[in-house]
């Protein structure tokens, strides 16, 4: 299972590393001591926790490939067959949804509570307005 420090957890959840303490004091988040005496919270804790908070956390400059819309998240919910996969990510206040195969999946290692970039490059993106 993938474990995160408080830093880490911090600035997925767009909140102060005390933040992070204050959710484990309070029991909302559960933590315990790495092998290096490091505070770690599991990665699926903190995915349910980014879906409730729901703050964006900044993915940094985008260099080296004509992608713009990049958003980091990490991953709530991984659905496999034997062929294709459905991963989501909670990234800030947006749920991503991408499909891929499952050999992505294995190789990227995904499971929740994985730290990802949600990279969006489209053809067609549907804008609307409300009334």
């Amino acid at each position: 299972m993938t474990q995160l420090r408080i830093a880490e957890a911090a600035g997925l959840l767009g909140v102060s590393d005390d933040t992070v303490r204050r959710m484990v004091d309070s029991g909302r988040l559960t933590a315990e001591h790495d092998d290096a005496g490091r505070l770690v919270v599991e990665g699926a804790d903190l995915a349910a926790v980014a879906q409730e908070v729901a703050n964006p956390a900044p993915v940094g400059a985008v260099t080296g490939e004509s992608a713009r819309n990049r958003m980091q998240g990490i991953v709530t919910r991984v659905l496999t067959d034997t062929v294709m996969a459905q991963v989501e990510l909670q990234c800030g206040p947006f749920r991503i949804v991408s499909l891929m195969s499952s050999e992505a999946v294995r190789d990227l290692g995904l499971e929740p509570g994985t730290v990802a970039v949600a990279t969006i490059k489209s053809t067609n993106v549907v804008v609307g307005v409300s009334r």
